[in-house]
């Protein structure tokens, strides 16, 4: 029996540099022919039905801009993500369910103002909160990937709440995905030479005080619901670090919010980590506390947001 996979009726983006790129199946570049017509029924819809947003959900610009995830458009001085087949492949290419995932974020995106945070929001705090709970990107690893790390472990919530709010996080951890989508992935695709699609995140929880988690397990929710919901399939890779013997309990409470492919994603390490991240991840773009060699000057790594999407002057 031939195991020969169906050939490809998506064309490739233009502008690929990357030799040896192949697009995993299911990416534009290699969708086979129901793949294909899930994504052109599912836009057929979404315009017969007058929810069609061309801004985020008209692939067809992918190839006439190089470097984005699916399509890119510029408006605004700003690019956006289509969305279309994201969720189709968050709902495992089944059109009805891609389509109720995505008209669901796009009444969610009103009602949280997310054009309005993404125009307008200024995280003033972020250099106190930094101190309370590190949340940056930094860089990129082997394959091309906008490196996410927090630091769990050095939460103080109470010091937190004293400059900041969980709102204010929310706001935050939208703005981030919106350039993580706008930014950071067009930025680190053309610095590897093919599309880079998603993340990869290093959870650090050295020193994590199970009495403050649960305080901000609210929090931890909600920004696991919106990153599954709202923002699917950009998790590539995902290293839990310093876990703690107790860490079972945790992640019982934490594996419920999370579907069986992000869950696949997920390494959970202990204190012995470094050679599992040094092998994803390049010594010098590895901040030096977790075992590489990257020491950023002006505030650290955490304060750098040094990368391909923000080069230096």
């Amino acid at each position: 029996m031939s195991t020969t996979e169906p050939a490809s009726v998506s064309p490739l983006p233009e502008g690929i540099t990357d030799p040896n790129y192949k697009p995993l199946k299911g990416r534009l570049g290699n969708l086979d022919i129901p793949q294909q017509h899930a994504l052109d029924t599912l836009k057929k819809q979404l315009q017969d039905e007058g929810h069609f947003v061309p801004e985020r959900m008209d692939d067809a610009t992918l190839l006439r801009h190089v470097f984005c995830l699916f399509c890119e458009r510029r408006t605004a001085n700003r690019s956006v993500l289509c969305v279309s087949e994201r969720f189709l492949r968050a709902r495992k290419f089944d059109v009805p369910k891609a389509k109720a995932m995505l008209l669901s974020a796009e009444q969610w995106r009103k009602d949280f103002k997310v054009d309005d945070i993404v125009s307008n929001f200024d995280f003033k705090e972020k250099e106190e909160v930094d101190k309370y709970y590190p949340q940056y990107y930094h860089k990129m690893d082997k394959d091309g990937r906008p490196i996410y790390i927090e630091r769990l472990g050095k939460l103080d919530i109470k010091a937190l709440y004293a400059i900041t709010t969980q709102e204010r996080q929310l706001q935050r951890l939208v703005f981030e995905y919106e350039k993580f989508i706008s930014e950071r992935l067009p930025a680190c695709s053309k610095a590897i030479g093919h599309p880079v699609e998603t993340s990869c995140t290093i959870l650090d929880l050295h020193n994590v005080s199970l009495t403050n988690f649960y305080r901000v397990k609210d929090y931890v929710s909600m920004a696991a619901s919106i990153g599954q919901d709202r923002y699917p399939e950009c998790m590539g890779k995902f290293y839990i670090i310093n876990a703690p013997w107790a860490f079972s309990g945790v992640w019982s409470l934490i594996k419920p919010w999370l579907d069986e492919v992000t869950v696949s994603k997920i390494d959970i390490l202990g204190s012995g980590y470094k050679d599992k991240l040094l092998a994803q991840i390049p010594a010098e773009n590895l901040p030096k506390e977790f075992g590489g060699t990257c020491q950023c000057s002006g505030g650290g790594c955490s304060l750098s947001d040094a990368g391909p999407w923000n080069p230096e002057e």
